[in-house]
């Protein structure tokens, strides 16, 4: 029977420095036109630079414009992001659906989800279109039944500025009537007869109006409702920290390793009679139809899915190997972390639609061991622990840590002890398949690069941060965090986030500030100053009472040693909740072994290897058939 056992901060001791070893934000990038992984869109400079190259490949020369360059981005999304119900984070403390449970930072919905509806794809959008044009150039905006997008753009016919749709949800773009421009939703609302996709199909200039289904945006934009301002942030890009005894395999399909079993985090659609979640009317794998192309993107049950990152680390007790992912050790106890961009996934214990949230789910973390142990699994950094007991088999516990994306393993054994347990933790994550690294028909060039740093954090959850929080007395509107990375590695760099009550509407002359120090509060440096939420002239009388503010910076030179975090404003607005999340330096990288598995043709089996030797980066090309498809890619520490 599983135990609840709680224990204070003291319980997670620091361990004395050591030097880390492991591989550290191993990223690839293939040569494929449409889907080169996930090293082309690990950063925003990386992706505004795909997605200019995608630009130029669909039209014939580069994005030079602002609209042209919004209209990069649009397409970049609708190729890799579709409409779907993502499965929700206990952020609040209080379960998956209570509170705003809503998936508003930026790279895990699109790494880990790559689906969403349409307040949740656009709250997150605003973070991408705001590091491309400048701040508060992006909002949400309320219409009939839909929460749709605007951007305000610049230069050419928008002179000084003029807000435009962008509707990454509806695939809907809307040119006057001439061509000469994109109109915003106002605009729009005057004149409905422009929603008709088949109106004046050339003033179109080739772009999806309604692509998704030809009636979608004949209802929707008579008039806005209520505007969101600055409704999604973004957290740490996405890095992972990979161990001696550790592999990340990514499955391309849902069904991992045998083809059946299916574990995810969102809606349960069922269609054709596979689990999870999947949208039948999108642009992904079908990019080419997107561009001039007045049919839409047509309707195919399945036609995008979700994939599956797996992690299996076996840690070897044997020597000093082990201690790469622990953060806790002493004569009765060995604690280990798992960290990830992703979210953990789950199998549920029937078809209902989310039956994700009930207990009973699996295959989301399986523990085993050829010996007897009692383990303890905490999802909030040592605040709180569930206990249980392997018995020279395993045990399931997926239900204490789905649709987390960390949690502390503590083995109630001294290291000595465990050298022949045949230790094996699998974590079974959903992750967003169209980021996956595709390889080419006829010849593939593939590129690795690892910047040999991993990630600790203290958030999303209010649990996560209040294990690092730092009492700032009574003041709602002031809140600090303090946090160290987990071996005592130094930090290279600070990523922070606010989710703060700024009002209906919101006050534009409210400041709000990010601050972080390295000695203990004695001297604040800024890593966000005189954030303020612009407002137009253009904007209903209604608003979403609440905002974030975010930010992030390099510490130069790294630190080693605590960092606290403040976040406040200049008029008292409530804080409702704070994270912050380290990068940290692996010092000692391993090599890192690249496996591609495909089939070809009639469904001939392929695979290709290659080990890139520490602290290198590599290209190489793969000889690939025709009709390649994609079964996993696989990252194991060598």
């Amino acid at each position: 029977m599983l135990r609840q056992l709680l224990y204070g901060l003291g319980t997670i001791a620091a361990l004395v420095s050591q030097v880390v070893a492991g591989v550290g934000d191993p990223q690839l990038r293939t040569d494929h036109p449409w889907y080169p992984g996930e090293l082309s869109c690990s950063s925003f400079e990386r992706l505004q630079e795909t997605q200019a190259q995608l630009f130029e490949h669909v039209t014939g020369s580069p994005p030079r414009s602002e609209e042209e360059k919004v209209l990069a981005a649009w397409m970049w999304r609708n190729l890799h992001y579709a409409h779907g119900e993502e499965g929700r984070q206990d952020l609040w403390g209080r379960g998956f659906t209570t509170g705003d449970t809503t998936t508003r930072e930026y790279w895990s919905g699109l790494f880990s989800h790559g689906f969403g509806l349409c307040g949740t794809t656009h709250a997150q959008w605003t973070v991408e279109l705001n590091a491309l044009l400048g701040h508060c150039r992006s909002r949400t905006v309320g219409v009939n039944g839909h929460n749709a997008f605007e951007v305000f753009i610049q230069g050419n016919e928008y002179g000084s500025g003029q807000w435009i749709l962008l509707d990454h949800d509806l695939s809907t773009v809307v040119f006057a009537e001439d061509g000469s421009r994109m109109l915003s939703i106002s605009e729009i609302g005057a004149h409905l007869e422009l929603t008709d996709p088949t109106f004046r199909i050339a003033r179109q200039h080739g772009w999806p109006l309604a692509g998704l289904h030809p009636d979608d945006a004949k209802s929707v934009y008579q008039q806005t409702r209520f505007v969101e301002h600055l409704p999604g942030y973004a957290g740490p890009t996405p890095k992972l920290h990979l161990r001696s005894g550790e592999t990340l395999t990514r499955f391309f399909e849902p069904g991992l390793e045998d083809g059946s079993t299916f574990v995810f985090w969102g809606r349960n659609y069922h269609a054709d009679e596979i689990p999870g979640p999947e949208r039948s009317r999108t642009w992904i794998n079908q990019p080419e139809r997107f561009f001039e192309n007045p049919d839409g993107s047509g309707y195919r049950r399945g036609q995008a899915r979700y994939g599956n990152a797996v992690f299996e680390y076996r840690p070897d007790f044997s020597d000093e190997s082990f201690r790469e992912g622990v953060v806790s050790s002493g004569p009765q106890h060995v604690t280990f972390e798992f960290q990830s961009p992703f979210v953990i996934a789950a199998t549920p214990p029937d078809d209902s639609a989310w039956g994700i949230y009930e207990e009973g789910c699996t295959n989301g973390l399986i523990i085993t061991a050829d010996a007897k142990l009692d383990i303890d699994v905490s999802v909030d950094r040592g605040g709180s622990w569930t206990s249980t007991t392997i018995d020279a088999g395993a045990v399931d516990l997926t239900d204490i840590v789905k649709g987390c994306q960390q949690y502390l393993l503590r083995i109630n054994e001294p290291a000595t002890k465990l050298i022949d347990s045949n230790l094996l933790v699998r974590t079974v994550c959903q992750a967003n398949p169209a980021l996956f690294p595709r390889l080419m028909e006829n010849r593939t060039t593939v590129t690795f690069q690892a910047s040999q740093v991993g990630t600790v954090s203290a958030g999303p959850s209010v649990a996560l941060a209040n294990q690092n929080r730092v009492d700032s007395g009574s003041t709602p509107s002031v809140q600090i965090l303090q946090l160290a990375t987990p071996r005592n590695e130094p930090a290279t760099h600070l990523y922070a986030a606010a989710h703060i009550a700024s009002g209906n509407p919101p006050d534009p002359t409210v400041e709000y500030e990010l601050h972080y120090s390295i000695d203990l509060g004695k001297t604040w440096t800024p890593i966000v100053e005189n954030w303020k939420i612009d407002r137009s002239s253009e904007e209903p009388e209604d608003f979403w009472s609440q905002s974030f503010c975010y930010g992030d910076i390099s510490l130069s030179p790294a630190h080693s040693g605590p960092v606290q975090i403040r976040c406040s404003n200049s008029n008292g607005k409530p804080i409702l909740r704070f994270e912050a999340h380290l990068n940290y330096e692996i010092e000692q990288p391993d090599a890192c072994r690249v496996t591609f598995h495909w089939a070809e043709g009639e469904g001939k089996q392929r695979t290709a290897h290659k080990v890139i030797p520490p602290s290198q980066n590599a290209s190489w090309e793969i000889d690939t058939g025709s009709q390649v498809q994609m079964h996993s890619v696989k990252f194991e520490v060598e």
